[in-house]
């Protein structure tokens, strides 16, 4: 129920500002409004994955064959307003052996896609000249997601009841400021193992600065404040609260592109953690003959038994396609990788390796071995086929081996 109130606040708060209409409306609201409604589109997403997953430690292996049907429709502009609408739903097709963490199913390991049906987004967007805003639900994505991202990996959006707003303050310099109160979480649309929302009040901003042409230098500040939930423990709920501050170079050198960044971060609000923990990153690549190579270099660091934390970022993308540091360790983790990208036809090939690392100690966590190959067979249709292989060293981790196959139509 207290879900329910929130989105009718949203869906008050937009038909309002829908119907708050001035002095132009005697000119030819009704023919804009006719003409922004005629001029909308409707779009549908089915996306369609399986996924194996065959980790120690847990005596049978999963097997997830699932849908995420999804229908999207945006209004065209009314004086510089749209607005955006979409549903999705995922369901349960062929194998159901997993652990959705919603299911109950835990003698199988997890697959984060538990089945429902939600609105993933629905907000007003007003376009200006040198600003933007958007308000209701929606993803949120800054940079490359490593603090605040959508997850759209996972079947089921991470999306925000917010507020955002960019502004091009100069022709070099753009502010990205979002206030949002609640976090719907991949492990929704019910309840499960984890909260589907979290509450709380978030504050995002970041200042992108293009210093010269190929050279652009951010600056962010990420406060987040999970509230306490009596049906939890702190540590799936208030203990993910933070306020993060750094900056991050992306640019061109010579014939290669960089990316560095910096980023301090210590307990925020009614944490029930004493910390303050910093982050690197030194990532550096190039193309050679259409092959792309890249190496990085990645720390989150710990600090009183506390690791520097990302929750709302995007995780899928960043440590391993296995998924094993999801929650930084106690005594942190660096991260040494290497990729190479090239492409066979129309088939797009990637391969990462990575090495893990203690930040705070001298244990090895293990190693990890990435591919995928990416088809878009058309504008409307696209395969994957992916493999990520975690190997362990020592008690803290386990092997674990995934698979997983993609079948996406867009119409």
């Amino acid at each position: 129920m207290k879900g329910a109130i929130h989105y009718n606040r949203i869906v008050t708060g937009l038909l309002l500002a829908g119907c708050t209409v001035p002095s132009w409306a005697e000119d030819g609201v009704t023919s804009s409004l006719a003409q922004a409604v005629k001029s909308g589109t409707v779009a549908l997403d089915f996306r369609y994955r399986f996924e194996g997953v065959d980790q120690d430690g847990i005596s049978k292996d999963a097997e997830a064959s699932t849908l995420r049907s999804r229908i999207t429709a945006t209004s065209g502009s009314l004086h510089g307003f749209t607005v955006l609408g979409e549903v999705d739903n995922v369901s349960d097709i062929g194998a159901d052996k997993f652990n959705s963490t919603e299911n109950g199913k835990t003698q199988y390991p997890v697959v984060a896609d538990p089945s429902g049906t939600e609105i993933n987004q629905v907000y007003l967007k007003y376009t200006a000249d040198s600003a933007n805003g958007i308000l209701g639900r929606q993803l949120i994505n800054y940079s490359n997601q490593r603090f605040v991202g959508g997850v759209a990996w996972r079947q089921n959006e991470q999306t925000f009841d917010a507020f955002r707003g960019s502004w091009q303050a100069l022709q070099n310099l753009n502010l990205d400021y979002s206030y949002t109160d609640r976090v719907h979480r991949i492990f929704g649309p019910d309840d499960g193992t984890f909260p589907a929302q979290w509450n709380g009040d978030n504050h995002f901003l970041y200042v992108d600065w293009k210093v010269a042409e190929g050279h652009n230098i951010g600056a962010f500040g990420y406060y987040i404040d999970v509230d306490s939930d009596n049906s939890y423990p702190a540590a799936k709920t208030v203990n993910n609260s933070s306020e993060s501050l750094g900056l991050e170079y992306i640019g061109k050198v010579s014939v290669l592109d960089v990316r560095a960044a910096y980023a301090s971060q210590s307990d925020a609000a009614d944490s029930e953690l004493d910390y303050t923990a910093d982050y690197y990153l030194l990532e550096v690549g190039g193309t050679v003959s259409n092959i792309g190579l890249k190496v990085g270099y990645e720390v989150l660091a710990a600090d009183n038994g506390t690791g520097f934390a990302t929750p709302l970022a995007t995780l899928h993308k960043f440590q391993g396609w296995a998924d094993k540091f999801l929650t930084t360790p106690v005594d942190g983790v660096e991260d040494l990788y290497f990729s190479v990208e090239g492409a066979v036809g129309p088939v797009k090939l990637a391969a990462i390796y990575h090495d893990f690392q203690a930040e705070d100690s001298s244990e090895d966590f293990g190693d990890e071995i990435d591919l995928s190959a990416t088809w878009a067979v058309n504008e409307h249709f696209t395969t994957q086929l992916k493999y990520a292989g975690f190997s362990a060293d020592g008690d803290r981790y386990t092997d674990t081996d995934k698979l997983w196959l993609t079948l996406q139509l867009k119409l």
